[in-house]
């Protein structure tokens, strides 16, 4: 997949990158990332990943290096919970 040149700053978007294959079963398996761009150089991508919607995992910053990209696509913000009434 190409990659664009440019990635706006807080733009929130998911990535998937190759994780390598399963020594088990020899297939490919990958990892999703969801978050907010930090930046972007063309080699490597800052993200400021979002916490998990069910508060398992905290938000972190990570940084995908562009080889291990292979799909990147921009995603609208996380809906406001609805106040429980």
């Amino acid at each position: 997949m190409p990659l664009p040149s440019t990635i706006p700053s807080g733009a929130r978007v998911v990535v998937r990158t190759a994780e390598g294959r399963d020594p088990a079963d020899g297939r490919m398996k990958y990892r999703d990332y969801v978050g907010h761009v930090i930046s972007w150089d063309g080699r490597t991508l800052k993200l400021n990943r979002d916490a998990s919607a069910n508060g398992e995992r905290p938000a972190q910053s990570i940084c995908l290096q562009a080889a291990s990209i292979v799909a990147l696509k921009p995603i609208p913000e996380r809906p406001e919970p609805k106040s429980g009434r």
